[in-house]
């Protein structure tokens, strides 16, 4: 048996941390999402596995579920279901005293009636004078939660009308601007490699430059050219042929510099002796060029897929927020509610979202990194 060196040992250990760190955060948005919304609010995934200390408040019943019990009106209740597993630690009667009163201890409000409340919820109202109002006081509750998991988070999201449409509009889009900048930039990285042409360099130069324009600053002025154009051809600009072009635009420059990379990694002598026996660029281009390059390819789908499956703003900008062309991010953001208060959404919705995308690499992970660091090192 082989005997491992420290060096070896620790390159082990450190790939097995940076592992650790990059699961770790997906995990804890899994358990998230499985998690009641209320115990979101209020503690973090890695307390799941344990019991919770909750704060709620609940409004007893009126005088519609009152009873007269020898010289007293009473009014019993539950605050929470049996199923729910929760044990109460302590009550209150006000805001500002919410853990005044131990289990089994008679709370008095300032209108002489008492409460008791027991430690699963049940409580007791009473008053010698019969109770007139239609709602009942509230009571402020502290309460020990055990772990508890849900599906109703994910109920809502896929059953949530219009889901399922925003998921086919999603993927309307993101294969079109996938596959088209992919077949364009694989000719023009072909030309920029193997063909001879006045300001090539340049043209080059001008497309790693363009890698770090900010996609935000070209946003509206490429929409305000995609207005000026439907109004001459009489079409309308958002719709998913604009969103398509605006894609293809804003993927050409890394796409055609990550393929270029691969393709000047290719054997020179194999073009050259493909030109020898006659072969036209087109000819080596088909028959050699894509054979060969199918670790990019796949490597670029899976980059290019990923940023279209989960882009907001340029479906934001480019699409109508309607039924027929909402994307499934814009939907998310739409349940999530104007204020936010419905967070607990985006942890379910982000698990919902990543299928088809985990499906794509999962499938070509085979040629991802062998597309990816081709052309980095030649030796």
């Amino acid at each position: 048996m082989k005997k491992l060196s420290t060096k070896s040992i620790l390159s082990q250990l450190l790939l097995l941390l940076f592992v650790i760190i990059w699961i770790t955060p997906t995990f804890g948005l899994f358990v998230s999402s499985l998690r009641d919304k209320d115990l979101l609010a209020i503690s973090g995934w890695w307390t799941s596995l344990t019991t919770t200390k909750v704060n709620e408040i609940f409004r007893m019943s009126g005088m519609d579920a009152q009873v007269k019990e020898n010289d007293y009106y009473v009014i019993k209740g539950k605050l929470f279901d049996d199923n729910s597993g929760k044990k109460i630690e302590s009550f209150g009667i006000t805001s500002k005293k919410i853990n005044e009163f131990s289990i089994g201890e008679v709370a008095t409000f300032k209108d002489n009636t008492k409460v008791v409340v027991n430690e699963d919820g049940f409580y007791e109202w009473k008053s010698k004078n019969e109770f007139t109002k239609k709602k009942g006081k509230r009571l402020f509750i502290t309460a020990l939660s055990p772990p508890s998991f849900t599906l109703d988070n994910y109920r809502e999201v896929l059953f949530q009308e219009g889901i399922g449409r925003a998921f086919l509009n999603t993927v309307a889009v993101a294969l079109p601007s996938t596959l088209i900048p992919l077949i364009i930039c694989s000719f023009f990285a072909y030309a920029l490699t193997w063909m001879k042409f006045f300001g090539r360099d340049t043209l080059l130069a001008i497309i790693i430059a363009s890698l770090v324009v900010p996609l935000q600053m070209s946003l509206i002025p490429i929409l305000t050219i995609y207005n000026d154009f439907g109004a001459l051809f009489g079409v309308a600009a958002k719709s998913y042929p604009g969103v398509w072009m605006a894609h293809t635009g804003f993927g050409l420059a890394s796409t055609t510099f990550l393929l270029r990379n691969f393709i000047k990694s290719l054997p020179n002598e194999m073009m050259e002796a493909a030109k020898v026996d006659g072969a036209s660029h087109y000819d080596i281009f088909i028959r050699i060029i894509i054979p060969l390059s199918i670790p990019a390819f796949a490597s670029i789908f899976i980059l290019q897929f990923l940023w279209c499956w989960n882009d907001l703003l340029v479906g934001l900008v480019f699409l109508d927020q309607v039924p027929s062309e909402i994307i499934l991010t814009a939907k998310l953001k739409e349940l999530l509610g104007s204020r936010g208060e419905n967070w607990e959404i985006l942890t379910t919705g982000a698990f919902v979202s990543m299928t088809v995308p985990l499906f794509i690499f999962f499938a070509l992970q085979r040629y991802f990194i062998r597309g990816l660091v081709a052309g980095s090192v030649k030796g």
